[in-house]
This record gives structure tokens, C-alpha cells and sequence, in this order.
């Protein structure tokens, strides 16, 4: 049963792994930075939300100093990441209820929980999703969750993976039981890569797409086109 639940997301991850190269699993940081790093990351560009984050190490040489300094700083850091009234004071709570909770800020607690007890933390947090919580644990704890962000959300619609009316969290929760668990963060960054380069949300590059038989919406574009 198994292995029919998952032959469609292994068949994807095959013909990506073939036009990108594989994608082992890495550490991308510890708990909190990649917390935060991610929370730059909403509604903006990988670049402009990098640049918030250097910015704010750059200014604050602990987490402790970020959450206590006055909220129009690390908003003045955090700027070019965008919507930066709303981050700096969110990023700022999560910080001090982390130390709440645990007398220090650090998350690397969560390397000794199941994943499902480490995303329901996360999620506590106002400005903590579905995503953001899957990103930290793959990303930080190599714990086998599915983010599922604006790229894999519009390839996922355009392969009728998912229905077109699926949300982004409704996503999460269709595509995680169809991915197997070792495969999630290669297909994850993979289905990234794809959409940066091919399966751009204008001006989709059908043709050279290493899906195209497998995607219904590049079919009905190409012959629209003839």
C-alpha cells in the first residue's frame, strides 16, 4: 500500500533528481535562526529576506539582545525583508516565550520530540504556520515534514496534484502522506528549483520542462499555442 501511495511522488522525484542532480539532506542552522530566517522569508524574496537576516546579526550579536531591545530597531534592521512592523514585533514574542519556556532562547530541545510534538510548539507562536513550523524542523532537525510554499502550492495545482481550490495549508496536509518520508526534503527543494527556473508563475517555460507529460495545465498551454 505503501509503495502505490507513494509511486507518484517518487516518479516526480526521479525526473527532478535527473534534471537537477540529487538533494541530500544538510543542516541549514540551528532552531532559532532558521525560526527566524524563515519568518523573514514570508511575502518577500529569498534575497531581500537574507539580507534582513544579516542585517539583524550584524546589529545584535545575541538572540537575547533581539528580543529585548526596543521594537523600532530590529524593525529598522529588518526593513528590506518587508512588512517589517509586523515581523520585528513577532519575531521579539516568539523569542522571549521561547526563554519563557525553556529559561534560554534555543529550540535544539526539539531534536528529542517526534515531529508531530515539535510542529504543534511551533505552531503555538502568532506568525507561525503550517510552513513556517515544517521549514524549521526539515530544515533545522532533518525531521521528515513537507513545507509546501508558493512554488510547490502552484506546481502541485498545475499537475492536479491538488484540486485548484486547495490552500496552501490544506496542501500540507494532502501532499504529506503521499511523499515517503526520506524522499520529502529532496522533492521539497527540487520542486523549488523547478519553479525558479521552469514553472515560473508568468511566463511558464512549458516546453523545457522535465514534467510536461505529467502536467496537464503545460499540455493545455503548448497546444493553446498552436
Amino acid at each position: 500500500m505503501a509503495g502505490s501511495t507513494y509511486s507518484y511522488s517518487r516518479r516526480l522525484l526521479r525526473r527532478l533528481e535527473r534534471e537537477f542532480g540529487p538533494r541530500p539532506w544538510s543542516c541549514h542552522g540551528q532552531g532559532v535562526p532558521v525560526l527566524v530566517g524563515t519568518i523573514l522569508s514570508q511575502n518577500t524574496s529569498n534575497a531581500n529576506s537574507k539580507a534582513g537576516f544579516k542585517q539583524l546579526r550584524r546589529r545584535f550579536k545575541s538572540w537575547k539582545q533581539v528580543a529585548d531591545a526596543p521594537v523600532e530597531q530590529v524593525e529598522r534592521c529588518i526593513r528590506i525583508s518587508g512588512l517589517s512592523n509586523v515581523k520585528a514585533p513577532r519575531i521579539q514574542a516568539i523569542l522571549r516565550q521561547i526563554r519563557a519556556d525553556r529559561r534560554r532562547i534555543d529550540l535544539q530541545f526539539l531534536h528529542e520530540m517526534d515531529e508531530q510534538q515539535a510542529y504543534e510548539y511551533l505552531l503555538r507562536f502568532d506568525g507561525v504556520g503550517p510552513k513556517t513550523a515544517s521549514c524549521v524542523l526539515l530544515f533545522a532537525f532533518g525531521k521528515p515534514l513537507f513545507p509546501v510554499d508558493t512554488h510547490i502550492h502552484r506546481i502541485a495545482r498545475r499537475l492536479e496534484w491538488i484540486a485548484p481550490n486547495v490552500s496552501a495549508e490544506e496542501a500540507h496536509r494532502q501532499l504529506l502522506p503521499q511523499i515517503a518520508p526520506p524522499d520529502r526534503y529532496s522533492l521539497h527543494v527540487l520542486l523549488i528549483a523547478l519553479g525558479r527556473k521552469t514553472c515560473k508563475p508568468i511566463n511558464p517555460r512549458c516546453e523545457e520542462c522535465c514534467l510536461l507529460d505529467m502536467c496537464p495545465f503545460g499540455q493545455r498551454r503548448i497546444a493553446s499555442k498552436r
